[in-house]
Formats: C-alpha cells, structure tokens, sequence
C-alpha cells in the first residue's frame, strides 16, 4: 500500500504507512531533540521532559487520567529519549485510532508540567540512573561514548543525579517550549489506517500553532586529539567484564551506510558471524559478543562488545582484534557477502511486520534523511555493495589510532585495563 507524506500548515511533517494484514495501528511522534541540544547545566532535560509528558494535561490533568485513559483500550505506549531525538508513540486497536491521536497530541503541546509533580519525579530518575549505572552491560556503552566523544555528544542522556535534583523547573520548561514545536516533529501513523485519520490529525494536531525552532542547536562533535587506544572504567567487582570497543563512524545520511550495516553483519551481527565463530564457539571466551553501529547526524559509532572471562581477557582482545584486522587486509567472500544480505532482508521483513517498527522506520527516514526511501530502496542499496566497498569502509573505519575502550569490571585504572587487555 501506498505511503503518503505531507506537511501541514504548521510545518509538521506528516507521513501515513498503511498495511494490511494487521488490526492494530500505531501513532508515533518523533522530536528533534535529544540530550545533546541540552547545555550542560540542564544536561539530562530532555529525558525528563519525556517523563513530564506522561504526568498530566489541562484535560487529563493527572498521570492516573493519562494511564487509564490507555489501560481502558489495552494500549501499548511508552517513550524513548535519544542523544539527537525524543519519541512518544501509542499503539492501539485500529478502532481507537482517533483517541491515540488525540492523546499524543494533547500530551506533547498541553502538559501542565507541574512542579510539584516535577519535584516527586525527581527521585524515580535518579533511581533509574543508579538502575543504569548498576547494570554493566547497559552502562559499558555509556562509558564508551563519554570516551569517544568530548562535549555534549558524550554526556548522560539522563544526566547525573546531581543535575537532576538541582535543575530548575522554570529553565526546563523554556527548553521545552524551545524544541516542541509542530516544525520540529515527524508524526507517523503505520499499521491499520481509517480513512479519515487525516481530518483527525488536522483537527488535532493541525491546530497547533507554527514555532520557529532552530533544528540544528547542537553542539558540533569534537574528538579527544590523543592518538592511540582511549579507555575509561567503572571500577565494579564483577565475575564478568563487560568490554567495548568503539571506532568513530559515519553519519545518518552518508551513501556507504549500506556497506558499513554489512561489515557489521559480517563482524558481528548474528551467530554466524565471525566474532561469535571465532570468541564464542571456537574458543569459548564469551556468551555474548556483537558488533553493532548507531548513526549520529554528522558521525556514527561502531561498536564491538563482549561479556568477557576476567582471567582470559587478553585472549579475547587479542581474538577479536585479528577479526578486525581481517576485515581491513582481506575482502570477504561473494559467499558470505551473500548471506549478510539475506539475512539483513530477512530481519528487516520481520520487524517491518509489527506497526511500531514500520512507524518508527519512516519517522527516522522523515527526520534524519533528506528524503524518505522505502525498506525496498534501501534493500537495493545494500544489494549493490562489493566486497571492495566493504574492504575499503574497515580500513577507513577500524582505526586503532582513534578506538576507545571502556569495561566495567575490577580494574584500578583505565591504564590496568589497557595493559590486562593487551592494548
């Protein structure tokens, strides 16, 4: 079925995915704000305003009214806040399409933002970054970003506790009312769409008034200028180290993501990659290992990480460290690029099932892209990659000049970990 792409009066950007099979739909709202538009004294604002969100309305004037509200329907709804972006979505029976709508729209530009509720929310993220910061295999990649990138782009998404019990309510709703702006949103509708969902949106969200957003407030990414091997650690007596390796990467919008999503495929992305070959079932020095790449506007991250055996760290640096130099010295088979694209299309066609994903496929391409492509044009692209290409991204990539370390485990110093990790 067609996708349809508009933007209203008020300059929101609008894009309708339609698709059979599925009696359910789901209304997604994509803000181009993320912790690093934040400075540093509200550092973590933005994942606190997407609390905020959920407390209450001029209509719905407390949280219960909001939770009810959905429970009473068996909707599925939370939010996620990014480094360059801030989501809220609900997903619900096509039959509830109109109220979904309704309360995304009343959420995101009437909440009342009150402080005193601001102030008991105050101590449920501050338990949610000790919940972080105490699990290692969610905050090795935390760390790892804090020592890839200097300014904003490495801070806490949630900031730190000092921040959060300090930030003003006053400065935090400026920034609020700075960035939620109908120009500074995607809203994408995917699933079981009714035929008149467009007089809803217009009638909701098209009333809104035009803002005048600044889309590209950002710190600009800045680099550590030491060569050689970074690390940084949390000092945690663990049984298990969790490692990272990370190499800066490439940007939403540069043409050899394609290659790039291969060479990760090839390295580490599922469990016949040779990462997971040669760690895991060759020689038995991890349960998990992956390699993974997340884009940024102007730069990406590629990142390699294993839950690692204490005693035989050095083994397991020295293993997947010869698997990336592989990638650089030899290109990879027409066999294995094969499989990596099928399986990159096979996975894609299983996600793109479920209505969220299907939204939040095409609110990143509206966002972040200059122009939308389809799941089937991007199949293409990566169809079209060589083995040359993929050679020639490692290279450019896989720099030990410019990689970053980071573990969680019994270490005294990021230096001990250099130096236990062979690096």
């Amino acid at each position: 079925m067609a996708i349809e792409q508009f933007t209203l009066d008020n300059g929101m950007r609008i894009v309708l995915a339609p698709a059979s099979g599925t009696d359910t739909v789901s209304v997604l709202v994509l803000v181009r704000v993320g912790s690093r538009y934040e400075y540093a004294k509200i550092n973590g604002a933005c994942h606190f305003i997407e609390h905020m969100m959920f407390k209450g309305t001029r209509r719905r004037p407390t949280a219960q009214h909001i939770s009810r509200t959905l429970d009473s329907i068996g909707a599925d709804f939370n939010a996620f806040t990014g480094k360059n972006y801030t989501g809220y979505y609900v997903k619900v029976d096509k039959r509830h399409l109109e109220l979904g709508i309704d309360l995304l729209d009343d959420m995101l530009f009437a909440s009342k933002m009150d402080a005193d509720e601001m102030n008991r929310e105050r101590g449920a993220i501050i338990e949610e970054i000790h919940m972080y910061e105490d699990n290692p295999m969610m905050h090795v990649d935390d760390l790892l970003e804090q020592e890839m990138f200097t300014g904003s782009l490495g801070w806490e998404i949630a900031g730190t506790p000092k921040i959060i019990r300090e930030i003003d309510r006053d400065e935090m709703y400026g920034f609020y009312k700075q960035y939620y702006q109908p120009s500074n949103m995607v809203l994408v509708i995917a699933g079981n769409i009714d035929r008149r969902v467009r007089a809803w949106i217009d009638d909701r969200f098209g009333k809104r008034k035009r803002g005048t957003a600044d889309r590209t407030t950002f710190e600009p990414v800045t680099f550590p200028t030491a060569k050689g091997p970074r690390a940084r650690i949390q000092k945690k007596q663990t049984e298990q180290i969790q490692l990272a390796l990370g190499f800066p990467s490439i940007g939403y919008q540069d043409e050899r993501n394609a290659a790039v999503k291969l060479l990760v495929t090839i390295l580490g992305g599922n469990m016949s990659s040779r990462l997971f070959t040669e760690v895991r079932e060759r020689k038995g020095l991890a349960y998990f290992v992956r390699a993974l790449h997340s884009n940024y506007e102007e730069t990406g991250v590629l990142m390699i990480r294993a839950g690692l055996d204490k005693e035989r760290l050095d083994v397991a640096v020295k293993t997947i460290m010869k698997e990336v130099s592989k990638m650089k010295r030899e290109r990879v088979s027409a066999k294995e690029l094969r499989a990596a694209k099928d399986f990159l299309r096979g996975q894609l066609a299983i996600k793109l099932e479920d209505s969220f994903e299907r939204a939040q496929w095409y609110a990143g391409e509206r966002t972040f892209q200059s122009q939308v492509q389809s799941p089937q044009s991007r199949l293409k692209q990566i169809d079209a990659v060589t083995p040359a290409q993929i050679q020639a991204v490692a290279k450019e990539i896989l720099n030990e000049q410019v990689m970053s370390v980071a573990a969680v485990g019994p270490f005294k110093s990021a230096s001990e970990l250099l130096k236990r990790a062979g690096l």
